[in-house]
């Protein structure tokens, strides 16, 4: 959506509202589109002394899963947006402002460069998830599996070490 400004460009005080819904299902991440349902954004744009300040939310439910035991997850992301506005840059370069084009601001790429750095590189059902067996694929979250634990056999000569120290604390204490 491109938010025209020309209005309040000159006029301190001044102030423009908006409120849409951004659709962000084509975006891909990680090998799957978490954005199902739109995003709700609203915010508003003030002159504050000749300096445009755009301040909002966008707001949605991601759908997604678990990355250790892929259980689905539907998790709620609140991204606050803050940013100044310019017609034009004193600097060479900013980062933290945004150029307005004929007195327009888009304000679909703000939001979603917003809502797409707001994600965790990982989503988990709980802090404690315990994912699943690499041999049998059970969930272990809801117990053991039963598979037989194999070991490396890279690592063998320092398992028969353990056990022989295992043997002589039980030898002791007998």
């Amino acid at each position: 959506m491109r938010l025209d400004l020309r209005h309040i460009i000159h006029i301190p005080g001044a102030c423009q509202d908006f409120a849409y819904e951004l659709d962000l299902s084509g975006v891909k991440l990680f090998g799957e589109k978490p954005f199902h349902r739109p995003v709700q954004v609203s915010g508003a744009v003030r002159n504050a002394a000749g300096a445009l300040e755009l301040t909002g939310q966008a707001r949605t439910v991601l759908d997604t899963r678990c990355d250790r035991c892929l259980k689905p997850l539907e998790l709620k992301l609140e991204v606050p947006v803050e940013t100044l506005l310019a017609e034009e840059l004193e600097d060479e370069e900013s980062d933290e402002i945004v150029l307005l084009e004929n007195g327009q601001v888009d304000l679909d790429d703000i939001f979603t460069t917003a809502c797409i750095l707001a994600l965790d590189g990982k989503h988990l059902c709980r802090e404690d998830c315990k994912g699943l067996c690499p041999t049998c694929g059970a969930d272990l979250n809801e117990g053991p599996c039963g598979c037989k634990k194999e070991l490396d056999p890279r690592l063998a000569v320092l398992a028969k070490l353990l056990d022989k120290k295992d043997s002589q604390e039980n030898d002791e204490e007998a």
